[in-house]
């Protein structure tokens, strides 16, 4: 069966939402989650960090979300339950009652189904005999409200931003509700990167203490990013917290440069308005906003590794040295493939960051190219009269990938 089809019969199994059901020749558990670190979200008036027990008196600029015609997206983000209470995926083989080893997947930005990634966790799931764990970033996937996903009411909303911005580009109803989010506070992106980073350490805790049933508390545990997902996965990577990740791989697909190297306007991603409030908070006057924004500081320059490796990860120049000292030291854990067409995540980015400003940081960049059109992203498309041609492609692309996960 070309894995091409396969996804279709995983993608009904996903549909039907059953805690456990098989199909072929794996088993996949919905799992649930709850998130311990929605203290760090936008929207209370007193601010905190658990972690360091420490408190910050006053408001700052997530707090200060007004009602208005957005008021559907545009919420208090602590105040989305979907986001905090909400469930994950295991994808394992069917003859497998505990797998000693998984590979976390994580997608890429506004991304609302796991459609695409089915096949993608599938071939991992057969080549290495592991289980695949699908875990949604903050406010993307299952965490976020069925509203922000509502045909006519996000059809609505980019009319609206159309005639509010009548030179914005790219504005559509699979992008809509993002674009707003992003635009009224950009800090959003710092926010739920930083909940999606605790998220999995939590998760993480839990798995080593025997809490997931079909997994090995001694399980090895690899990461295989696509698109923003990379963020996440340098971040956890670099950071290393309680050598974790001290064995783990980093597998790159369409990913790994700095934040303002990357080109997301799409209809698919982010408005031009949004993207321009995003690029002028975190890259162009990220420094001023830390020095007003104490509880910004604390997490992205203060005691946090996270968040200063977070910050390195937002522009080139801003603490390049630091950024490349930690590639360097686990060059030999990171592989990256970039796609020649990739509009949004250009091939020559992937290798400016991850090589280093001067090349002398040792990570395996590829770059491949298809005989059939793609985009970043659907980087293997349903086309009917190349399904053979995409379905080469596909196995070319995850046989790199599984060979460098291989233990």
């Amino acid at each position: 069966m070309l894995f091409s089809d396969l996804s279709v019969n995983l993608k009904e199994s996903f549909i039907q939402k059953h805690i456990h059901c098989e199909i072929d020749s794996f088993k996949i558990y919905q799992l649930p989650f709850s998130s311990n670190s929605a203290f760090v979200l936008p929207g209370e008036n007193k601010r905190c960090c658990n972690i360091h027990d420490e408190h910050f008196e006053g408001l700052y600029n997530g707090d200060h979300i007004e009602e208005d015609v957005h008021h559907e997206v545009n919420v208090k983000d602590v105040d989305v339950e979907d986001n905090t209470q909400f469930n994950y995926y295991l994808l394992m083989p069917k003859t497998c009652t505990k797998v000693d080893k998984v590979v976390l997947l994580f997608h890429g930005f506004n991304e609302k189904s796991w459609d695409k990634y089915l096949s993608w966790g599938a071939i991992m799931v057969e080549k290495l005999q592991c289980g695949v764990v699908f875990f949604p970033l903050a406010f993307h996937m299952q965490r976020a409200p069925a509203a922000w996903s509502d045909k006519r009411k996000m059809f609505e909303l980019s009319n609206l931003r159309k005639r509010q911005f009548p030179n914005v580009l790219n504005s559509t109803l699979s992008n809509a509700a993002i674009s707003v989010r992003m635009q009224s506070l950009p800090q959003r992106f710092i926010w739920s990167g930083l909940q999606t980073y605790y998220d999995v350490i939590q998760w993480v805790k839990q798995m080593k203490n025997g809490g997931v049933e079909w997994i090995h508390p001694n399980a090895s545990i690899d990461i295989f990013a696509y698109s923003i997902g990379g963020f996440l996965g340098e971040i956890l990577t670099l950071t290393n917290h309680r050598d974790y990740f001290s064995k783990s791989k980093l597998c790159l697909f369409c990913s790994g440069p700095v934040f303002n190297r990357l080109s997301p306007v799409s209809k698919f991603i982010l408005d031009s308005e949004a993207n321009v409030a995003l690029y002028s908070y975190l890259a162009e006057h990220f420094d001023a906003f830390l020095e007003k924004d104490k509880y910004l500081k604390h997490f992205m320059d203060g005691d946090h590794l996270e968040g200063k490796v977070f910050h390195s990860m937002l522009e080139f120049k801003r603490l390049r040295k630091y950024r490349e000292s930690l590639l360097k030291k686990r060059e030999k854990q990171i592989y990256a493939i970039g796609l020649k067409n990739d509009a949004v995540i250009p091939v020559f980015e992937m290798v400016n960051t991850l090589k280093g400003a001067y090349r002398d940081i040792h990570i395996k960049v590829d770059e491949m190219d298809f005989d059939f059109p793609y985009t970043h992203e659907t980087p293997f498309p349903n086309h009917r009269d190349k399904k053979e041609e995409v379905n080469k492609a596909f196995e070319e692309v995850f046989g790199k990938v599984c060979d460098f996960l291989q233990d």
